[in-house]
Parts: C-alpha cells; sequence; structure tokens
C-alpha cells in the first residue's frame, strides 16, 4: 500500500486515547447518576453479568479471526479473507446459544423481580454481538485500508446511540433499567452495522467516478487507494462461486485456529474477575456492582498515566537495549542513559502510587460520596475497598514499570518461558480469588490482585537485579524514596486522617481544601529532594522545544 502506515497508526492511537478520556468522561458521570437512581444489584447485573456475555461472545468469535486475517499478505485472496470474516457469524450463533444457556439456566440470579428482565437483557446481548459481526468483514477492510476516522466516528455513534437510547427510557422508567441497557445494545449495533455498509456503499461509489473520470477534485480523497480491490458493496458479502476448497485458504484458517487457543487462555485471564463474580455465590450483585465501580474509579490513575508511561518506557528501552546480547557488551553510553530513565520511572511511579495511597485513605469516602452520593457509602464496603484498591494502585504502577523492561530486553527464550509463567500467575490469581473472595467477599479480589502483583514484582525486579549483577548500575534504587519525600507522606496522613476526623463530618469543602494545601506540600518536598530530574526533564524538552520553535521562526 502506498498510504501512510505509521501515519494511520500514529493517528489511530492518538484518536483512541482522546476517545477513551471523552467516554470515560461520559460514563464518569452517567454513572455517577445512575448510582443514585438505580438499585445496586441492577447495575451489577448490567455491568458484570450481561456485559460478561457481551464480551465472551464477541471476543471468542472475532478476535481469532481478526487477527489471522489483519496479518494477511500473500496467499489468501479477498474473496477467501471475506468468506472466512463471515465465519464468525454462524460462531457468534454458537457462542449465543451455548452461554445463553448458562447464563440463564446454570448461573444464578437470586433476584426473582428482575428475572423477565434478566432474560430479556441476555436475549437482547446475543441479538446485539450477531448484529455487530454481520458487520465484521467491513470492519476489517476499514481497519487494514486504514479508515482512522470513520472508525473512530463510528465508535462514538455507537456509544452516543446506546447512552441516549438508555438515558431516554430510563428517565420515562428508573425501573426499567435492565430493559433500557438492552433495548440500547441492540439499536447501537443496528446503528453501526448499517453505518459501516453506507459509508462503503457511498464510497466504492465516489472511487469508481474518479477512476473513470480522474477528476482533480476528487484525487485529495483518492490519490493512494488505486489499490483498494473492492468495486461494489456486494464484494464485502460471502462469495459463493468457485470450488469449496478455494473458498477459504487452508493457512488462514490454520492461523485462525491457533488465535482461538491463545484467544480462549486470554479472555478468561482478561474477565478473569467477573467470571469468578458470576459462578461465586458469595457475593450479591449489590457487592459485584460496588466493587465494580471501586475498580473503574480506582484504575483511573493506571488508564491515563501509568499505562503511557510504560508503553513510552517499552518503545525506548527495546531500541536502547538489545535483547540477545550480554548488557556488559552492548555500548556502555546506552546501558548507562537505559539505568538512569529505568531509575528514574521507578522514583516517579513510586512516588505517584505513594501519593494515592496516603492520601487515598483519608479522602476514598470523600470521592465516593461525591460521587454516588450518602446511599452509595452508607455500608462502608465501599470505602473499605477504595482504600484496599489504593494499595493495589502502587503495585500496579511498580510492577508497570519494572514489566515493562523486563519484557523489552528478555532474552528470545526468557520470553517464552515468561509467557507459560504468566499463564501460571494468571491462573494462580483466578483461584487465589476464588478462595479469598469466599472468605473475605469483595476485598479477596484486590487483596489476591496484590498478591499477583508482588509475585510478578519479584520475579521483575529479580531479572533486572540479575542482567546489572556484573555492573555498576543500580536502576532498582529508584523503587527506594528518599528521607525528606518520605517524613513529608508520614506528615500529610497523619494531618489528613485528623482532618477525615474532625473537619469532614462538618465540611467537605473545608476537609478537600486542607487536603489540597498538604498535597501542594508533599510535592514541594519531592520537587526538592529530585530537583536534579526536574532540570534535567526542563533542559532536555522544554529548552529543546523553545529552541526549535526559534528556530522555525528563523526560516
Amino acid at each position: 500500500m502506498s498510504r501512510n502506515l505509521l501515519k494511520s497508526s500514529v493517528e489511530n492511537a492518538s484518536f483512541s486515547i482522546i476517545f477513551q478520556v471523552l467516554f470515560r468522561c461520559l460514563t464518569f458521570v452517567i454513572n455517577a447518576w445512575v448510582l443514585r437512581h438505580v438499585g445496586h444489584a441492577v447495575i451489577g447485573i448490567m455491568n458484570v453479568r450481561l456485559l460478561l456475555l457481551e464480551s465472551s461472545i464477541l471476543f471468542l468469535s472475532r478476535e481469532p479471526f481478526l487477527r489471522a486475517c489483519l496479518g494477511h499478505k500473500n496467499g489468501p485472496t479477498w474473496p477467501q479473507v471475506i468468506n472466512q470474516m463471515w465465519l464468525t457469524l454462524p460462531i457468534s450463533v454458537v457462542f449465543s446459544v451455548l452461554f445463553l444457556y448458562v447464563w440463564l439456566h446454570v448461573l444464578s440470579l437470586g433476584h426473582p423481580e428482575y428475572a423477565t428482565q434478566y432474560a430479556f437483557g441476555c436475549w437482547s446481548v446475543a441479538i446485539s454481538c450477531v448484529i455487530e459481526l454481520a458487520s465484521a468483514s467491513v470492519a476489517l477492510v476499514a481497519q487494514i485500508f486504514c479508515f482512522v476516522k470513520l472508525r473512530v466516528a463510528l465508535d462514538t455513534v455507537h456509544i452516543l446511540v446506546r447512552t441516549v437510547i438508555f438515558l431516554a427510557i430510563l428517565l420515562y422508567d428508573t425501573n426499567k433499567a435492565l430493559i433500557a441497557f438492552s433495548v440500547a445494545q441492540v439499536f447501537s449495533a443496528l446503528t453501526i452495522t448499517f453505518s459501516y455498509y453506507v459509508f462503503f456503499h457511498w464510497y466504492i461509489k465516489k472511487l469508481n467516478q474518479y477512476r473513470r473520470t480522474k477528476d482533480a477534485k476528487f484525487e485529495k480523497h483518492f490519490q493512494y487507494m488505486e489499490d483498494f480491490p473492492f468495486k461494489s458493496i456486494k464484494e464485502f458479502l460471502p462469495q459463493k462461486h468457485g470450488q469449496i476448497e478455494t473458498l477459504l485458504d487452508a493457512q488462514l484458517c490454520t492461523l485462525t485456529v491457533s488465535f482461538a487457543k491463545q484467544g480462549f487462555v486470554k479472555q478468561l485471564l482478561t474477565e478473569g474477575e467477573k467470571y469468578v463474580m458470576s459462578v461465586s455465590p458469595v457475593l450479591s450483585f449489590s457487592e459485584q456492582a460496588t466493587y465494580d465501580v471501586v475498580n473503574n474509579l480506582g484504575s483511573l490513575a493506571a488508564r491515563f498515566i501509568f499505562r503511557p508511561i510504560e508503553e513510552s518506557g517499552y518503545f525506548y528501552f527495546t531500541q536502547m537495549i538489545d535483547r540477545d546480547i550480554e548488557i556488559k557488551e552492548q555500548e556502555e553510553s546506552k546501558v548507562s542513559e537505559s539505568c538512569t530513565v529505568l531509575r528514574q520511572l521507578c522514583k516517579i511511579v513510586t512516588s505517584i502510587g505513594l501519593i494515592v495511597l496516603v492520601f487515598g485513605q483519608s479522602y476514598a469516602r470523600t470521592l465516593l460520596l461525591l460521587y454516588g452520593g450518602e446511599g452509595f457509602v452508607g455500608s462502608g464496603l465501599p470505602v473499605l475497598l477504595m482504600r484496599c484498591h489504593c494499595l493495589a494502585v502502587i503495585l500496579l504502577a511498580i510492577n508497570g514499570v519494572t514489566e515493562c523492561y523486563a519484557f523489552a530486553t528478555m532474552a528470545s527464550r526468557q520470553l517464552d518461558r515468561y509467557n507459560y509463567l504468566m499463564v501460571f500467575f494468571s491462573v494462580s490469581f483466578l483461584l487465589l480469588s476464588y478462595v479469598l473472595t469466599n472468605l473475605l467477599g469483595p476485598v479477596g479480589f484486590i487483596l489476591s490482585n496484590c498478591i499477583n502483583m508482588l509475585a510478578r514484582i519479584f520475579h521483575s525486579t529479580y531479572f533486572i537485579k540479575n542482567k546489572f549483577k556484573d555492573t555498576a548500575h543500580q536502576p532498582l534504587e529508584g523503587l527506594i524514596i528518599g528521607k525528606v519525600f518520605g517524613g513529608a507522606l508520614i506528615g500529610a496522613g497523619l494531618i489528613c486522617k485528623v482532618s477525615e476526623i474532625r473537619v469532614s463530618p462538618y465540611s467537605q469543602i473545608l476537609h478537600v481544601l486542607g487536603g489540597s494545601v498538604v498535597l501542594v506540600m508533599v510535592m514541594g518536598a519531592w520537587a526538592y529532594e529530585n530537583w536534579e530530574l526536574l532540570e534535567f526533564v526542563y533542559d532536555k524538552y522544554v529548552t529543546k522545544k523553545r529552541g526549535d520553535h526559534l528556530k522555525s521562526k528563523d526560516e
């Protein structure tokens, strides 16, 4: 393809980040409103049970085919690829029937008053998945040929349609929340499927016109699409002509089966907590809803701060360190610089995690009170979960940076072994979650996650320490905080806890303002101890950008 794939990938990542932020802000506001007007049990049924059904059907039906077909270059023809993607439809029907039986007859509901709405919801989610997969071939083409703005626009429309319909029905009758959720799922799936076909019908018509006329006014839009192989919207449908052995590509089928095996494990590990919640009879839907809300709020730092740091760090370390060469045999300047960067990243994420841990103990109730109201925090369970989750945040931060370095610098054989070890960690996490949840309730999920993170941190730090054992570099020193910052954190924790006990019952505003002042003092202590790091960042980026700007003006 003559189009710029790198540029399209960067655009896709940028749009995805912006879309995620906007989507999270929207769902944050909606969920806060729903918490105040809908029963917690209903929220648990929607956010855990029904969304898990959707995730299970869509991921297992689509992911193996998508990953296999996205990587196709030579061999399969486009009709074979389209036929392969259309297999997702009958497979989704099979999974829908299987999971519907499990969701309706095996997994207990425990709320007979919601039985009718729940059954309607399960059927609606399954139907919406089948409808959405009717556009799987078109969505694949849009991704391969870099229709980035189209995909972002349709994802936005998908979310907006679902949100508007859900809120419209809910405002009419708050007792029909599950019905509102179900109807919104079906209509949003219809919208995105219909929109894909309408757009490509219009696009192919205009492209064919440009090919005939070479009209200059269309050149901007179609000059890099000469290799677009489709001449009609009908070519997105299954191809019936030809011999049976040519309808599908054998190599592509084999690759799909391989991805399907991985997909089952990946889905189990990704949604492991929700599967345990659904199977375990210990957690009620109200407790599931509480855990889901707290988990989403507590994961904001991981999504918006730690994850970008990990992704950028992974790319940097892969460029600086060679996987299959001993560290002492590599270029010393690169090794030294990468070691410094790792130490500073460890220091930054550890500091952020400790701030979250300290202030979270005194402001968890305030945050949840603002988010869900007095009725949500009244039981005390959400506050306990949030405080425990603050410990998980710091472990998540440390694990993210150390593991990203390990993944980026492990030799190929080490990486293969670690993939099996990750499966062991994940399966152990599921078993531990089941045991601790039965003993401790929702807190068991967080504790099992903390234990899992500690095990992974131990493995990653052991790898890093072993890698630098014959050198003078000590990158893990970044995990040790300074005395000034540590003392400031201890003082801040005591002040904020006193404020929570003495001030918070009378004025949440004063409690928050006092905490803000203390936070500024803590950050000042950190800046004092890490002034060299701040100067380095300023000289490296701010001064450089200013110089580039002046240089461009002179030119």
